[in-house]
C-alpha cells in the first residue's frame, strides 16, 4: 500500500505539471507518437543490403600491387571477400539475384516469398564494371564455399558488354565465355551497366538509347541459349550512380528496376521507387567486421 500511495503521489505532480505547461505536454505526445512511428515503419518496412563491389584483387600476389598494377580505393582484398562470403553463409543469408528483389518485393503483383527463404536475412552482392577478376578470384571463392556449405552464394554482375573480353584498358575485362562458364554453373546474374560506362545524364537522347538497348542486347546475344526464364539484361546499375528524372524515363522502357551506388541501405516499403534502389559501396579501407555490421544495420 505505501508503494502504491508512493508512485500516485509521484503521478500526480507531473499530471499537473503538464497541465500548466503546454509545450510540455505537446513535446511529450509528439515523442510518443515519433516512436510509435518509427516502430510501425520498421514493421512494414523490408532492409536489404546490397553491395557494389569492383575489382578483387589477391594482394599477396605481386603483380596485384603497385608499381606493377595501379591501385584502387573500390579494390577490395579477395581473402577478405571470402571471409565475408563465409560468414553470410554461416549465418544462412539468401543471396538474392536481381530478379528476386523485383518478384518478392516491387513487382505490380509480386510473387508470395518461397518457403524457404522466408525467415532467412537477405543480402545481395554485385559487382560493377565487369573486370576479369569476376573469373579468376570470385568464381574460384563461390566454388569453395559451395563445396563448403553445399549449397551456393550467386552475385549480380553489372557488366558493360562492349568491353568484354578487352585487355587494352586500365583493367582487363572479363569474356563473354568466362561469363557463359560462371552463369551455366548457377553462380552469376548477369545484368546491365550500359553499354560503354557512359554517365547516362550527360549524353544526348538519342545515345541514351543506344546505351541501354544495345547493351541489354548484347548481354541477351552473349547468354543466349542459357537464359530459361529471359532474366539476362532486365535490370540496370547506373554508371558512377548518376541519374536523373529523365534517364529514368528512358531506362523504365527497357529495365524493370535501375541500382544506384551512394551507401546506403535498401529499404522496400509501399512507396519504393524501384528506379532509386540504393547500394553500399564496399571499399579497400573497410575490415570484414565493418561489413558485416553494415550487413546487420550496425553503426561503425
Amino acid at each position: 500500500m505505501t508503494f502504491l500511495i508512493n508512485k500516485l503521489s509521484m503521478l500526480f505532480p507531473l499530471n499537473r505539471m503538464l497541465r500548466k505547461n503546454k509545450f510540455l505536454s505537446f513535446l511529450l505526445i509528439f515523442t510518443i507518437a515519433l516512436i510509435g512511428f518509427n516502430l510501425i515503419l520498421k514493421i512494414l518496412t523490408v532492409e536489404i543490403p546490397v553491395y557494389g563491389f569492383h575489382d578483387i584483387i589477391n594482394l599477396e600476389n605481386p603483380q596485384e600491387n603497385p608499381p606493377r598494377r595501379q591501385s584502387f580505393s573500390t579494390d577490395y582484398k579477395q581473402q577478405d571477400f571470402e571471409v565475408f562470403l563465409d560468414s553470410l553463409l554461416r549465418d544462412n543469408y539468401w543471396f538474392m539475384t536481381t530478379q528476386d528483389i523485383y518478384d518478392y518485393f516491387l513487382s505490380p503483383e509480386k510473387k508470395p516469398i518461397p518457403k524457404e527463404n522466408q525467415k532467412q536475412k537477405k543480402v545481395m552482392i554485385t559487382f560493377d564494371d565487369g573486370y576479369e577478376s569476376i573469373h579468376t578470384h570470385v568464381l574460384p571463392v563461390l566454388k569453395r564455399l559451395e563445396k563448403k556449405y553445399r549449397k551456393k552464394a550467386k552475385v549480380v554482375l553489372f557488366i558493360n558488354p562492349a568491353f568484354l573480353g578487352k585487355h587494352g584498358v586500365v583493367l582487363p575485362k572479363v569474356s563473354c565465355s568466362e561469363l557463359r562458364k560462371g552463369y551455366q554453373e548457377g553462380f552469376y546474374d548477369i545484368q546491365s551497366h550500359g553499354l560503354n560506362h557512359e554517365n547516362l545524364t550527360h549524353i544526348p537522347q538519342k545515345a541514351l538509347e543506344k546505351e541501354l538497348s544495345e547493351a541489354q542486347k548484347q548481354l541477351r546475344k552473349c547468354l543466349q541459349g542459357l537464359d530459361k526464364n529471359n532474366t539476362v539484361g532486365t535490370h540496370l546499375a547506373y554508371p558512377f550512380g548518376a541519374v536523373n528524372p529523365q534517364v529514368v524515363k528512358t531506362v523504365s522502357r527497357y529495365y524493370l528496376s535501375g541500382y544506384l551506388y551512394n551507401s546506403k541501405m535498401l529499404k522496400i516499403w509501399w512507396r519504393t521507387n524501384r528506379y532509386y534502389l540504393p547500394r553500399f559501396t564496399p571499399n579497400r579501407y573497410q575490415s570484414v567486421r565493418q561489413l558485416l555490421s553494415q550487413t546487420s544495420g550496425g553503426w561503425f
